[in-house]
């Protein structure tokens, strides 16, 4: 019996950025780190490309993906900004905030980029090693999470490998991820509304600042799925997911913070910032926890609790 080649891992320098442009150019898919978790990057004008990703990831075709670009001139060759898109790049860009927008007609995108949406979801990355990648392809990428659909998203080059293995064809190695948390998502309506459309890093309430002037904030409406991350389950480790707890119960792998310790913790201080980093790596270590059930202590719901909370619950669901 032949072996399975092991995926190739590479570090993140000059001749690894090379590397993976080759890949890309030629319609592969690589591993890229950025500021949030690491992306599973295809070049986002090839249809062939972006099937790649979908086929790696097993993702449902009507979950649309991010697209990254360098800079807001490249965003805007593929999406109609308005004065609420600008305000917000000049904002938060580069950064963990991604904007859907009107997709400009004739945007050289590959229709399964938008799962066949009207609109694209955009974001300039502030990780360097992204944009060293950006630049050297010239082309925007597509780049959901660099994992199984439905699974816990990679903050680092080994949870890529244990989740996808072979299905990518390289990983580029940059260390763990900083924030550890998927982008922010943000639509801009046609009507000069706005919705949140998945918590993240930048949140609702600084948006809300920056789009002060313009129309009010709209809910997000559950049965439409308009951006990535909205399905009701998400980010799950495998196992049942308990919330809320104070301890573990029997045959439970129990993630803690602040006061309620456990096996790991998110953060012992009970630091928001700190428990979004370490989140899916203390998933991804309860996962491969003999214990057949994972709890998690209760994260106060304000600032990036709230992001924290949503992929907690969408990991329960």
């Amino acid at each position: 019996m032949t072996a399975t080649k092991p995926v190739e891992v590479r570090a993140a320098d000059a001749t690894g950025i090379a590397a993976a442009a080759r890949v890309i150019l030629a319609g592969g898919t690589v591993a890229v780190p950025t500021e949030t978790v690491y992306g599973l990057a295809a070049r986002a004008d090839d249809d062939a490309a972006v099937a790649g990703i979908y086929r790696a990831k097993g993702r449902p075709d009507f979950n649309p993906l991010i697209v990254h670009v360098p800079d807001r001139m490249a965003a805007e060759r593929l999406g109609r900004f308005d004065a609420r898109a600008s305000a917000l790049a000049a904002a938060f860009w580069p950064g963990a905030l991604t904007i859907v927008v009107p997709r400009q007609p004739g945007a050289p995108l590959a229709a399964a980029v938008s799962a066949g949406l009207p609109t694209v979801a955009l974001r300039c990355p502030a990780h360097p090693v992204m944009q060293a990648v950006l630049r050297k392809i010239g082309l925007p990428l597509a780049a959901p999470s660099a994992n199984r659909s439905g699974g816990v998203s990679p903050t680092s080059a080994a949870h890529v490998a244990a989740s996808l293995g072979n299905r990518v064809d390289l990983i580029l190695d940059g260390g763990e991820t900083e924030q550890g948390l998927e982008s922010t998502i943000v639509g801009l309506r046609d009507d000069g509304s706005w919705a949140l459309l998945r918590p993240g890093p930048i949140t609702e309430a600084q948006i809300a600042r920056v789009l002060a002037r313009e129309q009010h904030a709209v809910a997000a409406n559950p049965q439409q799925i308009e951006a990535p991350g909205q399905l009701a389950s998400h980010y799950a480790p495998g196992k049942p997911v308990r919330l809320g707890a104070t301890e573990a119960r029997a045959e439970e792998f129990l993630i803690g913070f602040g006061d309620v310790a456990g096996q790991v913790t998110l953060s012992a201080s009970g630091d928001l910032a700190e428990a979004a980093a370490r989140l899916y790596a203390c998933l991804h270590l309860a996962a491969a926890a003999p214990e057949p059930r994972i709890a998690v202590a209760e994260i106060p719901d304000k600032g990036i609790g709230i992001a924290i909370n949503d992929r907690l619950r969408r990991a329960a669901a």
